[in-house]
C-alpha cells in the first residue's frame, strides 16, 4: 500500500482533520452521543491512515508516545477521575463538576470528572489500536505483497 500516491496525500490532508474531529467528538461525548471510545477510535484512525499511505513507520513517528504508555497513562487518567468523588464522601465514579463558562464561538462549556474519564478512554483506545496494528505490522501481516494465484 505504500506505494499510492493518492491513499499518502489522502493521509497527510486528512490526519490533521481527523484529530481535531476525535477532539471534538471526545468534548461532546460526556453531554452527547459519542466520547472517548469514539474519539479514541477516530484518532487512531488518523495514525492509521498515515500509516497505510507512507508505512507504519511514518505513523510511528507521528505518535511520538509508545501506545503501551498511552494506554497506561489512560488507564490512570480513568481511575483518578473516579477517586474525586470518593475524596468528598461519595462512591467511586460519583461525576463533580466544575462551574459552567461560556466562550466566544465555543458557547457554554462543561467540565468535570466525566470528561476526565472520556479523556483516560479516549488515551487508552488510542494506545490499544495503535499498539496492536503496530504490532502486526511487525509480525509482517500488514506489509504482505498480495500473490496473484498460479
Amino acid at each position: 500500500m505504500k506505494d499510492s500516491f493518492i491513499l499518502s496525500r489522502a493521509g497527510r490532508l486528512l490526519f490533521p482533520l481527523l484529530l481535531l474531529l476525535s477532539l471534538l467528538v471526545l468534548y461532546r461525548g460526556h453531554n452527547l452521543p459519542g466520547g472517548g471510545f469514539i474519539g479514541g477510535l477516530l484518532a487512531a484512525a488518523s495514525f492509521l491512515l498515515v500509516g497505510l499511505g507512507d508505512g507504519m513507520a511514518e505513523a510511528r513517528r507521528r505518535v511520538r508516545i509508545p501506545p503501551a504508555v498511552l494506554m497506561g497513562v489512560g488507564l490512570g487518567v480513568a481511575v483518578i477521575s473516579g477517586l474525586f468523588g470518593m475524596l468528598g464522601g461519595a462512591p467511586f465514579l460519583t461525576g463533580l463538576w466544575l462551574p459552567s463558562f461560556s466562550l466566544p464561538l465555543l458557547g457554554t462549556i462543561h467540565l468535570g470528572t466525566p470528561l476526565l474519564f472520556d479523556v483516560g478512554v479516549y488515551l487508552t483506545v488510542i494506545g490499544f489500536v495503535l499498539h496492536t496494528v503496530f504490532s502486526l505490522a511487525d509480525f509482517g501481516w500488514a506489509e504482505q505483497d498480495e500473490e496473484e494465484p498460479g
